[in-house]
């Protein structure tokens, strides 16, 4: 794999990671909401659950999607479904837990370290981003290589990424004080996820 494969990877990988998606709009929200510590056990579970999918995709899941088409399509319902659900979740969370239960302890909780690593199985953004490293980048000579390169290069550019989105929903946080204000938020927050299912719906893949 020559100097400038590896650039074009880490380009690739850089942009995809940082632009918005599901999962840091989630840390976005996360952040916000339930601050960096508690969102920690989200992050570490994005970063390996991302880590497992690239690595089942490299070996040959895009193998199986072809010859099975209708793997794909389930797993695009499932998706689609799965991803409306948080929307909703994440749009009518009551901001810093203002709602107790009788025990005192607020109803909403955020992502599980399990949670995040499941969801990127249903994520379409992270389906994507490994579908098109392997696809596009994976060199043809010494794949097991090329594969452990790409997922080495993920891994690093992740995770800053992971924690920059978290650190801004802190960020943010501060200037949300107000239940109102960050009521209005979680559900433009919750509407923005929904929309980022349009280019899933609507493809013709």
């Amino acid at each position: 794999m020559t100097v400038e494969h590896i650039l074009a990877i880490l380009l690739f990988s850089t942009i995809a990671s940082a632009t918005p998606g599901p999962n840091n709009l989630m840390l976005l929200f996360s952040g916000i909401n339930y601050g960096f510590y508690r969102t920690v056990p989200h992050m570490v579970g994005i970063g390996i659950g991302f880590t497992i999918l690239l690595i089942v995709v490299g070996i040959g899941i895009v193998q199986v999607f072809e010859t099975y088409p209708f793997v794909y399509l389930s797993l695009k319902i499932l998706s689609v479904c799965y991803l409306l659900f948080l929307s909703w979740k994440i749009a009518t969370t009551v901001p810093k837990n203002i709602k107790k239960d009788k025990h005192g302890k607020g109803r909403h909780k955020p992502l599980s370290f399990f949670q995040a690593t499941c969801f990127q199985w249903v994520n379409p953004k992270a389906w994507t981003m490994g579908l098109t490293a392997m696809t596009a980048y994976m060199p043809p000579i010494e794949p097991i290589i090329g594969l452990f390169l790409i997922v080495l290069i993920f891994i690093l550019v992740c995770v800053p990424s992971l924690i920059v989105w978290t650190l801004l929903g802190v960020q943010l946080g501060r200037f949300l004080e107000d239940p109102i204000r960050l009521r209005r938020f979680n559900i433009i927050t919750g509407c923005l996820l929904a929309g980022s299912l349009y280019p899933v719906v609507f493809s013709s893949g």
